[in-house]
């Protein structure tokens, strides 16, 4: 016998012994069989279906047949004594006899007969309650039918605070609903065809007039079921509440924002169309002193206008349609870069003889690059041909991929080029003055839209469909990663200080980031209806603007302080709406003048609009 008393056994699995008995010596435990020895147990032991085993001793018992027939008894819900009968006769240990004798013979007592002083001061309080009013007797109130026309009488439902009476039918005014109508209420064939055409929830009447001679040769009406059942629907689902609205005055709820008159400057008006090209304008860009501008179009050529006359000087033309052009920033300089195809083209345009000097330095400075030395898997370098060289060509990059996007750096010696399609190769940084290319990035998340260089900082902002990374080229690493919301990003530009950046996208919504404020968008413009396809910052006046395949340039006023503590003013001052559509397409590039307050615009119409 085991002596621990009722405790859980699990106590002693790390024990030898498993108990003490009378003795106090320790009970050792019993050697433990394995799967496969009591399976062949329950293969030859005929009683191995009725043996358990005993918890504080570890042995095995065979149950008898007594036990057995005690367990099923209680299993079954009856009495585990067998012998036991729950029906046994009941022995009544009471007498059923009414005596007829009290058991005590004892008086009333005289109390019994004298009205308690109690009691009457009881019933006096609530007699004056009564009196004064106190106590108001109930009266009964009329029972209401269980069901009733919740809409039956107007004034049923009167005694709710927030009662709405059912709605009324409209009421029948209009010559259209006479079945004499005038002949001018009466629509003709084309009027029939336009009202079956148009969806159900479209049409201005859910009939057509008709006429007839007198009211008896009017049928029924076709609709009437209809329209009863649509009836009752307005009951049904009628609000039976009122909800209190807010009283706000909805101008308050708008931001005081100056007169768009005490912004000025800003491009407000066409002075100057330049015509000339037979397709689609893809991109322009403009000399840094303001005096030239650059346009590159579907139709393979490449043009040169006087900005101030809007005379074409130069054309040039190439085998590839034109994506993108870009004028190099450094005033000291003539050059041109030009992406057509898997090539980016280096120009030295020498416009007129003024520019001869410049030309001359620029020829200079590109002889002095050690084209031979470069010879890279991701781009090659190629001096020009003879040919080629008239026309004002210098260099040839190839690269393995179309060129979608080049932006230069503010010195004007890098420049970077983006390929949609280039994989881990999406994004090329190439030095003018070593002729050399690199690869930044040994892996690009995500598909990159386009690229920016910081204008103070050694940063290169990455845009892809989604989001913004900003890496330090220094550290070669992530400095912040913004995140956009918008669907696909389209543009990118970097204000002239830095701090702030804003984006265009397909899913035409323009954001305003802060960069030392948030990773989130500070402010998101939805002024266009198409998508946005370019947006710029000028240089020296606080003016952005976007264009979009809707034909339209969005001009704001978009200030920065100085204090860090007051945020952005942005403002929409201007829409230019000169373009026009062509092809789904609308303005897809534009650009500030350098020093003026002018915008120049390039659109799917074939034409450059100047703004000032």
């Amino acid at each position: 016998r085991n002596t621990v008393g009722n405790i859980p056994m699990n106590w002693y699995d790390d024990y030898p012994h498993i108990g003490y008995n009378l003795g106090g010596k320790k009970i050792p435990k019993p050697l433990k069989t394995d799967e496969l020895d009591n399976f062949l147990k329950k293969m030859d032991d005929p009683n191995f279906w009725r043996t358990v085993t005993d918890k504080t001793t570890g042995k095995e018992i065979v149950l008898t047949d007594e036990e057995l027939a005690l367990i099923q008894r209680i299993q079954d819900g009856n009495f585990p004594d067998a012998s036991y009968d729950p029906y046994q006769p009941y022995e009544d240990f009471f007498t059923r006899e009414q005596l007829i004798t009290p058991l005590s013979n004892k008086p009333e007592p005289k109390s019994k007969f004298i009205p308690s002083k109690w009691e009457h001061k009881r019933v006096m309080k609530i007699v004056r309650a009564i009196r004064n009013g106190w106590i108001r007797p109930r009266v009964e109130k009329d029972a209401k039918p269980q069901y009733y026309l919740l809409w039956d009488k107007e004034g049923q439902q009167k005694d709710h605070p927030m009662h709405i009476p059912a709605p009324k039918l409209k009421m029948p005014g209009s010559h259209e609903e006479s079945y004499n109508p005038p002949p001018e209420y009466l629509p003709n064939e084309k009027e029939i065809q336009a009202w079956i055409e148009k969806d159900p929830e479209d049409r201005a009447l859910n009939f057509l007039p008709k006429k007839y001679q007198n009211l008896r040769t009017v049928p029924a009406y076709n609709k009437f079921i209809q329209e009863r059942f649509e009836r009752c629907l307005d009951l049904y689902l009628c609000p039976r509440q009122k909800k209190d609205r807010i009283q706000i005055d909805p101008d308050e709820l708008l931001p005081k924002l100056p007169k768009p008159a005490d912004l000025q400057p800003f491009p407000s008006s066409e002075r100057i169309v330049y015509k000339g090209h037979t397709s689609i304008v893809r991109s322009i860009s403009l000399s840094p002193s303001g005096r030239w501008m650059v346009s590159g179009h579907d139709d393979k050529t490449v043009r040169f206008w006087d900005v101030d006359i809007g005379r074409c000087i130069k054309t040039i033309t190439f085998e590839d349609s034109i994506m993108v052009v870009s004028w190099c920033p450094n005033p000291m300089v003539n050059l041109v870069l030009i992406a057509c195809g898997q090539q980016v083209r280096i120009i030295n345009p020498a416009l007129t003889e003024d520019d001869k000097a410049k030309t001359n330095v620029t020829d200079e400075v590109i002889k002095s690059i050690p084209i031979s030395s470069s010879q890279d898997n991701s781009a090659k370098w190629i001096m020009s041909d003879e040919n080629s060289y008239n026309t004002g060509e210098r260099i040839v990059i190839k690269c393995s991929n179309n060129v979608d996007c080049i932006t230069w750096h503010n010195k004007g010696d890098y420049f970077a080029t983006v390929h949609r399609k280039g994989g881990n190769k999406s994004v090329l940084v190439h030095q003018l003055s070593k002729a050399r290319t690199q690869v930044p990035f040994k892996r690009c998340r995500g598909l990159v839209q386009c690229v920016q260089f910081h204008p103070n900082k050694p940063f290169m902002l990455v845009a892809t469909q989604t989001y913004i990374r900003i890496y330090n080229l220094v550290k070669q690493q992530l400095a912040k990663k913004l995140s956009s919301g918008v669907k696909w990003i389209s543009s990118l530009a970097v204000h002239p200080q830095g701090d702030n950046i804003i984006i265009g996208s397909y899913d035409a919504r323009l954001c305003w980031f802060d960069v030392d404020l948030s990773t989130k968008p500070y402010k998101t413009l939805r002024q266009h209806k198409m998508a946005i396809r370019s947006v710029v910052f000028h240089k020296c006046y606080p003016l952005f603007a976007s264009a979009s395949d809707d034909g339209t340039v969005i001009i704001c006023h978009g200030r920065v302080f100085n204090d860090l503590m007051q945020n952005p003013l942005i403002v929409p001052v201007k829409i230019l709406r000169s373009h026009t559509i062509s092809n789904d397409l609308g303005v897809l590039d534009c650009t500030f003048h350098p020093s003026e307050p002018w915008l120049l615009s390039a659109g799917a119409d074939g034409t450059i609009r100047l703004y000032s």
